[in-house]
């Protein structure tokens, strides 16, 4: 799968204009636009054909972990009391009932495959809170925070474990071969984690090893996405593929502004720290094509990065210190250059699609949703 993944490499660093504040968001697609779709009933149909057998899934836990996971969700708070809480974008479900769609399937369809690729994303999200110690997630404090590391181990196991059920106990060829690409894109997943996490005792990272992690951390599970409703409704390997390099470019626009929020977002629209990737050293797109550009500020944010490495009392760092790197990166061409590979990544989607015949009202809906992806603030 993803055999197209090397396809229109990177650019070299250091040839957007310096000190450039560009948008990290495309033009609207002309498709979306001439066929007005409505994102945001897009992305409701998709929750809520999900969000039913997704709690009815989380309800088979044992005690605690059904009331943890039904925290982290947003559908209690943390005494246990019901509450409508930030359940996020629901991009994926979205995505994933969308692709049913393109097989002449009902979206319904879809829905055992929406609630799966839910189940591993969250799964994810209650681990890397935990591994790079996020306090708040969604503009609550997140489930390791209330209820301890330990819990939020398991909980996100057993989501895991989840996932796979649901799919397996449709009992098709189909959901067989939709549970291998979905473990597959789990494993891509997690292998993108674990270079994440050594990425930041590094001082170096090449943007070529910097775009792979991203395409594993998040390309892979917006792939198995965009394509788990289509494996559902009968599609070929062929069309599974070609919808799941759709997903890939777009999981790699996605987490390009992501890297961009995680610098310059605003923390009331992120629910983040300000500064939040800085003060966790991550090495994201925006840093990794500033040290990559040459140049005065590439050199002086090189030799920061390398003393904050060494630095023992890098948690207590102000406020100035940390705009000051992200004024370096700026000023070295960074911010420019992960806006412009966004929007790259997000043609290059978007061209993925001509390749597969659907209705035009689908193909307009994964256009709107591609269009969504980047052209957001949180």
């Amino acid at each position: 799968m993803l055999g197209e993944r090397g396809e229109a490499g990177p650019r070299t660093p250091g040839t957007a204009t310096r000190g450039v504040t560009v948008p990290p968001v495309p033009p609207a697609s002309t498709a979306a636009r001439a066929t007005e779709v409505d994102v945001a009933a897009l992305l409701e149909r998709g929750r809520t054909l999900a969000t039913p057998v997704l709690r009815a899934a989380v309800d088979r836990l044992a005690p605690p972990m059904d009331t943890v996971a039904a925290y982290h969700f947003g559908w209690i708070d943390a005494a246990g009391n019901p509450s409508s809480g930030d359940g996020g974008k629901a991009v994926r479900p979205a995505l994933a009932v969308l692709s049913a769609e393109v097989t002449g399937a009902a979206p319904q369809t879809g829905v055992p495959g929406a609630v799966a690729v839910e189940l591993v994303h969250n799964f994810s999200l209650l681990h890397d809170d935990l591994m790079d110690g996020d306090e708040q997630r969604r503009h609550r404090d997140t489930v390791w925070k209330v209820h301890g590391p330990a819990q939020a181990i398991l909980v996100g196991d057993a989501l895991f474990a989840l996932a796979n059920e649901v799919l397996l106990e449709l009992g098709t060829t189909d959901a067989g071969r939709a549970t291998r690409r979905l473990t597959t894109a789990s494993r891509s997943l997690i292998d993108g984690q674990a270079q994440d996490i050594s990425y930041e005792h590094r001082d170096r990272v090449s943007v070529e090893e910097c775009l792979e992690m991203e395409g594993n951390k998040t390309g892979a599970l917006l792939a198995c996405a965009s394509s788990i409703g289509a494996v559902l409704g009968g599609a070929d390997d062929r069309t599974a593929d070609t919808l799941e390099k759709y997903g890939y470019h777009l999981g790699l626009a996605f987490q390009a502004v992501d890297d961009l929020l995680g610098i310059w977002g605003d923390p009331d629209a992120t629910g983040k720290q300000t500064w939040s990737d800085l003060r966790q050293r991550k090495k994201s797109l925006p840093v990794v094509a500033a040290l990559a550009a040459g140049g005065s500020a590439s050199d002086r944010l090189g030799d920061l990065l390398a003393a904050d490495a060494k630095a023992s009392d890098f948690e207590n760092f102000s406020e100035e210190e940390f705009a000051e790197r992200a004024r370096l990166i700026e000023e070295a061409g960074g911010r420019e250059w992960t806006a412009e590979e966004a929007r790259r990544q997000h043609t290059i989607a978007i061209e993925a699609l001509d390749a597969i015949d659907m209705p035009d009202r689908v193909r307009a809906q994964f256009t709107a949703l591609a269009d969504f992806v980047v052209v957001r603030k949180r």
